[in-house]
């Protein structure tokens, strides 16, 4: 079998990149290791930037979220139980966010797949990259008990961080940086109306708290939690109290509670690689790159990924511009970098973390101050949430 691009992941990532090429004429392969139940069951966030709203709109998946997605302009930031609006329209000249669940636009993008005419083999096992620094690279696998090689040019690794792809690359020409941050978030998903109409990011004593949505009907909660705990130890009732006991009491007295549909705990830490790219074989989303989940910046991420390989691609093949193939990896790392201090920033002054310092607790305090309560300071905030534009080709 032959492709141009074999695209070895069929998440978010995986799905998107695989349809803005085959919107450019470029045929490609997907290889994912599980069902696509499996992919549609896992819960994710869903805060997508306008650049990641229009890639979907291009990629032909678009309509639905579009319909349904709830379109926000803003956020609003409680500290000690003072709430904050940060006005995106207002202060990034009519840039805005739309609240759409990941489960959703991965089973829009399956759906745009299935009638696209590419191949994509679900419960691929023993998926491997070869020749990723020769002239003929190929991946094999292995698929219905019966063993499969596709020849191809690029090969795209949308498969997380515990995937192949990232695996493939010899440990000596890649570098590793991560930050394990004390703790984790434990979020509950019900069938209650969110308890405001914009999503809420709370400081307290008593730690992080969140407050999203995923419609009008559906609530996503979150409180920060001890790298110790456990999901078990956490009744609905136990989640509830705690969640009401960090929001301001203006929101805690609105709060709607119900049973929990879902309910995980997600450890947090920063992690790159250098370079995302080796060879033929270029890395995406999760495969280089994850953050904590506090600036709503992972899956935005891993879309700006696709996007500079999707530009980078459409001009090998359309205009023969193979010069920019070795551009990926620098494109990416800039607003991959951007992303993390973003995140890092956002994680660090509005969690309460064991052994911060009397000192660094003032300095939080101060900078939460400046950034809050002045146009110039919110602006900051509300570019970066929006999203930086994306680099072009």
């Amino acid at each position: 079998m032959k492709t141009k691009v074999v695209i070895i992941g069929a998440g978010p990532s995986g799905l998107l990149l695989g349809q803005l090429l085959q919107r450019q004429g470029i045929d490609n392969v997907i290889l994912e290791r599980v069902t696509p139940d499996y992919v549609l069951g896992r819960i994710r966030a869903g805060v997508l930037e306008q650049g990641f709203a229009d890639l979907l709109r291009a990629a032909g998946a678009g309509e639905r979220m579009d319909q349904e997605g709830e379109v926000h302009d803003g956020v609003e930031i409680a500290v000690d139980g003072k709430r904050t609006h940060i006005d995106f329209k207002k202060l990034t000249g009519g840039k805005s966010v739309i609240v759409y669940g990941q489960t959703e636009l991965t089973r829009d993008l399956m759906e745009a797949r299935e009638n696209s005419n590419q191949i994509s083999y679900y419960e691929a096992q023993n998926v491997t990259p070869h020749e990723i620094e020769g002239e003929l690279p190929f991946v094999s696998f292995e698929h219905d008990g019966k063993k499969h090689k596709i020849q191809c040019d690029y090969i795209a690794g949308c498969d997380g961080y515990h995937g192949i792809s990232r695996k493939s690359i010899p440990r000596e020409h890649i570098t590793e940086y991560e930050e394990i941050y004390p703790g984790g978030w434990l979020g509950l998903l019900s069938e209650t109306p969110p308890v405001n109409p914009e999503l809420v990011y709370v400081r307290h004593e008593r730690g992080f708290a969140l407050c999203s949505m995923r419609s009008q009907t559906r609530s996503r909660y979150y409180i920060q939690v001890g790298a110790d705990e456990m999901v078990e130890d956490w009744s609905d009732e136990r989640f509830w109290q705690e969640l009401k006991r960090r929001l301001p009491d203006d929101l805690a007295e609105k709060l709607i509670t119900g049973p929990s549909i879902e309910k995980s705990i997600a450890p947090m830490r920063s992690f790159v690689v250098e370079p995302m790219q080796y060879g033929c074989l270029f890395l995406l989303g999760d495969a280089a790159h994850i953050v904590p989940p506090t600036g709503a910046k992972g899956l935005n991420t891993a879309a700006s990924d696709v996007h500079a390989l999707y530009s980078i691609l459409s001009k090998v093949y359309n205009e023969g511009r193979t010069d920019l193939i070795d551009t990926y990896s620098e494109r990416c790392l800039r607003r991959v970098w951007n992303g993390q201090r973003f995140s890092w920033w956002m994680t660090n002054l509005l969690h309460k973390f064991p052994g911060t310092s009397a000192f660094e607790e003032k300095i939080h305090s101060s900078e939460l101050e400046y950034y809050l309560n002045t146009e110039e300071g919110r602006r900051i905030i509300a570019e970066q949430y929006v999203g930086l534009p994306y680099d072009e080709a």
